[in-house]
């Protein structure tokens, strides 16, 4: 019977808070379209994203998952940084918003704008990838160095997608390590704690309500850094974010 319970309040929780995600969405959606035509480029994201942030913070306190932020001085929102994240749950889209600073143009992938209303927003907001199509990915990376030379910020989540092991990080690919050493642009490490176990992306009828932690570490510092040195680069972040999850600053 208590299993019972909990089951039913699990899903009046998750009906709650979806409602709630989208009422969210639906108030800054007039505000985020208008600002993507009237404005371009850097000066477009960095009013998206308060529009964005917003969303985030109205999410995060009526559905009760307040989002702390520890390490919050390793960033500098006056510089381009290029930030790789862990990917655990849908919640890491909340902790990323109200955790970095200043404005990112994130990565992702172009199945996320077949979302109804949320495919909308995701498509101004975010760097489109097809990982399966050759051309999306040079696309992608070109756009991105663009942004880079621009001053902007830009995110990757270097697992690819949502991590699926009991790992607490999968496999890394390439592409943010060997985009930092091409356009020579520092790397801030940063990892979201307990979103998975409030939200878990396979079973989320087990949802619950409870604090996520965004973690920044100092900025890896990619000057002089060649192709070569891609493996050793990509290690030594693994390893600081490795770090940051066992023992958060």
């Amino acid at each position: 019977m208590i299993r019972i319970l909990k089951r039913g309040l699990a899903v009046l929780f998750l009906t709650y808070s979806l409602l709630v995600f989208i009422s969210a969405m639906i108030l800054v959606f007039p505000f985020i379209l208008i600002s993507s035509v009237l404005f371009k480029h850097k000066q477009a994201q960095d009013i998206l994203f308060l529009f964005l942030k917003l969303w985030a913070w109205i999410f995060s306190i009526l559905c009760f998952f307040p989002v702390r932020t520890r390490g919050y001085k390793y960033q500098n929102p006056k510089k381009a940084y290029i930030y790789v994240c862990n990917h655990n749950s849908y919640l890491d889209a909340i902790a990323v918003v109200i955790g970095i600073s200043g404005s990112v143009k994130p990565l992702g992938k172009i199945e996320m704008v077949k979302t109804p209303l949320f495919g909308m927003i995701y498509r101004r907001v975010v760097v489109l990838i097809d990982r399966k199509n050759k051309e999306s990915r040079a696309r992608s990376v070109e756009e991105l160095k663009i942004d880079l030379s621009r001053g902007q910020s830009i995110l990757i989540f270097p697992e690819g997608t949502m991590n699926k092991t009991e790992a607490d990080l999968a496999d890394f690919y390439d592409g943010a390590f060997r985009l930092a050493i091409e356009t020579q642009t520092d790397i801030v490490p940063m990892v979201i704690l307990k979103a998975r176990k409030l939200l878990p992306r396979a079973n989320p009828i087990s949802v619950r309500p409870g604090v996520i932690t965004c973690v920044f570490d100092e900025p890896v510092e990619v000057a002089g850094l060649e192709a070569k040195d891609l493996e050793d680069l990509k290690a030594k972040v693994r390893k600081r974010m490795g770090d940051l999850m066992k023992n958060p600053v």
